[in-house]
């Protein structure tokens, strides 16, 4: 009898999935929502070849995970049994509590808790169904487990995470220079007093990582494309919750009954804690829910919720400008006149038409959980004081700072 399911991922090739606890868990209603959720959310705008689920990116995450375990292993890491099967549980449902099109939710239909927090309600709810199985891998998940250099594996400026989404992605959006040599990082660990380390021989595959990393973010999950699409779900789904808020009755919105229970209710972390149905309909709520409701909402009787839905599915974009200073107040304010002039709206509702946002991203972060180098002398060094490109004077300048005025083409 086979012990291990076999999948063949097209970055990785053959994936195995030993039966028991970690196919439980791939097999769970849970998991399998993540086949429904997109993980790069709506950069498929710019790289139509990106729409990869949070599924395959989970199970690739896995896959690293065991590569990693046994390169510990083989230089003598001393890892039970029971803990590496724990951490391959943990990277498996990392990413479990992500809602429809990654982070969209978390600005819109729910507030004040995290994708993050989310996962590791659904991780307990698993471990009910699941018999208390996975106790040591939502320990080993919140650091709370002594061996910490296994959370780090999880969640840490080079964590298997990381290593699987740069890759991925720049795979599906065809982005040659996204591309990391994560099989020689991988080869590179070891563990020392208890952190995760890369050897000296690794700088270079490391510089390449973490340059790989910002190119990434900023050519694809910040292209400014991406970013005023992003925003016109945003202002759709704004606008859904304004109109459920303010209906009469009778007049209810389309919408499956998840996507109708964050429309209709304010969801926030102490609803999550409080109210049980909210975590059950989350779990039901994917991105089919989303588009399911833009081809009701464009023939809605409501001008902006029509325009905005219909935009989405037709790809009729916002116009976009990325600057490194913010816009000034005087040019927002005579936007937003002739916005609501073009359109015929109040200059209250132009808010669901423009948005201003800003992002910032280092190369590396220095007070994060740092990557730390194996010198060949045995001493361990912050990768900023042996990479000259990652040298503190390098750091300094480069720290990136955009905002993006986007909003809607009204001529």
């Amino acid at each position: 009898m086979n012990d291990a399911k076999i999948i063949n991922d097209p970055v990785f090739g053959f994936i195995r999935i030993p039966r028991g606890l970690l196919y439980d868990i791939v097999k769970h209603p849970l998991f399998q929502r993540l086949t429904r959720i997109s993980q790069l959310g709506l950069a498929s705008v710019v790289y139509p070849g990106a729409r990869h689920t949070r599924f395959q990116h989970s199970l690739g995450a896995f896959h690293l995970m065991a590569e990693a375990l046994l390169t510990l292993q083989q230089k003598g890491q001393f890892i039970f049994d029971s803990e590496a099967e724990a951490v391959q549980a943990a990277i498996l449902m990392h990413d479990i509590g992500h809602g429809p099109f990654s982070h969209v939710l978390e600005h819109t239909l729910i507030s004040g808790i995290s994708h993050e927090d989310i996962s590791l309600m659904m991780m307990e709810q698993i471990n009910r169904d699941l018999h208390e199985q996975l106790a040591l891998a939502i320990a080993i998940f919140r650091d709370n487990y002594p061996k910490h250099f296994l959370h780090q594996l999880i969640s840490s400026q080079l964590d298997m995470d990381r290593l699987d989404y740069l890759r991925r992605d720049a795979f599906f959006t065809g982005v040659a220079e996204g591309t990391i040599g994560s099989a020689r990082i991988i080869k590179m660990l070891n563990v020392v007093d208890d952190r995760l380390v890369v050897e000296q021989k690794g700088i270079y595959s490391l510089e390449n990582y973490l340059t790989s990393r910002r190119l990434m973010y900023w050519q694809v999950y910040l292209h400014k494309t991406t970013v005023a699409y992003e925003k016109m779900l945003v202002s759709t789904l704004r606008r859904a919750k304004h109109l459920a808020k303010h209906h009469a009755v009778g007049d209810r919105l389309f919408a499956s009954p998840a996507l109708a229970y964050f429309l209709y209710h304010d969801v926030d972390a102490e609803h999550f804690h409080n109210d049980p149905e909210a975590l059950r309909m989350y779990g039901e709520l994917d991105d089919s829910d989303i588009w399911s409701a833009m081809k009701a909402w464009r023939h809605s009787d409501d001008k902006i919720l029509a325009q905005l839905a219909g935009d989405l599915l037709d790809r009729h974009l916002w116009r976009c400008e990325m600057t490194s200073e913010p816009p000034a107040e005087e040019r927002l304010e005579e936007l937003r006149h002739d916005l609501a002039e073009t359109m015929g709206v109040s200059i209250d509702d132009t808010d669901y038409l423009m948005q201003v946002v800003s992002a910032e991203k280092d190369m590396y972060s220095p007070t994060d959980d740092s990557i730390d180098i194996l010198m060949k002398d045995g001493t361990i060094a912050d990768i900023t004081h042996v990479s000259e490109l990652l040298s503190a004077s390098n750091l300094q300048t480069g720290k990136v700072r955009r905002y993006y005025l986007c909003m809607h083409k009204y001529q």
